[in-house]
């Protein structure tokens, strides 16, 4: 079996989490600067067997999306293009960078790794990728 990435896109910095081959433990990769993510992930899928990416769609509370859903949905586009033999799905990530600082204030990081915002969008990308394998 191959992996299944997920990213938690961002304006500025982008979380990325994977899962194992057998596609039932995800686990945070990385957090990239979202100007080199594209290039990140092409060398990513030259390493390692993808089957498919998800990918966070940014929506608000009331279901409507956000300010950054354009660049999410620009990505994705760009990415199918170039990579057809890798789907890239949209997920609903409502909620993930809150539950993201709820799980690491139960994991006991102290303040200042709760404040690392490269850390935040790992574990949110961890959580996109738990949510999205248990409801597949």
């Amino acid at each position: 079996m191959s992996r299944i990435l997920a990213i938690d896109y961002g304006k500025k910095r982008t979380g990325l989490a994977v899962t194992d081959e057998l596609q039932i433990v995800p686990g945070a990769l990385d957090t990239v600067d979202t100007h080199t993510l594209f290039d990140y992930l092409e060398k990513y899928i030259q390493r390692e067997s993808v089957e498919r990416i998800i990918i966070g769609e940014p929506k608000q509370s009331n279901g409507m999306p956000s300010e950054n859903m354009a660049r999410v949905k620009e990505f994705e586009n760009r990415w199918r293009k170039a990579h057809p033999e890798i789907p890239i799905e949209g997920y609903d990530e409502r909620f993930t960078s809150v539950l993201a600082h709820r799980t690491m204030l139960d994991a006991g990081l102290h303040k200042k790794a709760r404040q690392d915002k490269a850390l935040v969008d790992k574990v949110s990308a961890t959580i996109i990728l738990q949510d999205y394998l248990s409801h597949r």
